[in-house]
């Protein structure tokens, strides 16, 4: 499938689509970029699927791991800054990036659009109330097609079919992976099981 390179109208960035992918190479490694590219497409081919404005999901596909490769430093002094949960210190890069990571995405950016910044905001650990846009880039990130782990064949399936499920699908296997790896659990990620996953009857 040929990649959609859309053209932006709605000032929800304000840069040009190529302005912005420029930013986002200078930010990130090659392969980080790489991803934030696959992350796009899969973004404005599961908008199509859910009636969502592709042009916030190409915009949130592409900022999502804006600040991955930030230094800790920088993660830590945001969430002092901006007084965020200090149960923030005890995690790392993995939460950081997305809980706080948007942060930088508005400063830096210029980007105020509410759901394209929760989308960044909830992309590690979801949340119990998610837009479509929102669970469109939790799923995106999750399902791009470099993406290659036991059930990720399902995780697409499942997703294309039906969005919320695919929200249920991927939060159960994360919280069974941190828990069969014996990692710290996010609360946030608890809350985002309890309000997703019981709804569905997943295998």
């Amino acid at each position: 499938m040929k990649d959609k390179q859309l053209t932006y109208h709605e000032q929800i960035v304000p840069f040009s689509r190529a302005e912005l992918v420029e930013k986002l190479r200078e930010a990130l490694s090659d392969s980080r970029f790489s991803h934030v590219l696959r992350v796009e497409q899969t973004a404005i081919e599961l908008a199509g699927l859910n009636h969502v404005d592709p042009e916030r999901a190409s915009i949130a596909g592409l900022v999502h791991d804006y600040a991955k490769q930030r230094p800790d430093e920088d993660f830590i002094a945001a969430i002092k800054q901006y007084h965020l949960d200090p149960i923030l210190l005890d995690y790392g890069n993995a939460i950081w990036h997305g809980v706080v990571g948007w942060l930088f995405v508005k400063n830096e950016l210029g980007i105020n659009d509410i759901e394209v910044l929760n989308a960044v905001r909830y992309h590690t650990v979801g949340h119990q109330y998610m837009t479509p846009l929102e669970q469109i880039v939790y799923m995106a990130d999750y399902i791009e097609p470099a993406r290659d782990f036991p059930g990720i064949d399902e995780a697409r399936r499942v997703t294309k079919a039906n969005l919320q499920e695919g929200v249920a699908f991927q939060t159960k296997q994360t919280l069974s992976y941190l828990v069969q790896h014996n990692k710290p659990v996010f609360p946030q990620t608890i809350l985002t099981y309890n309000s997703w996953v019981p709804q569905f009857d997943l295998k």
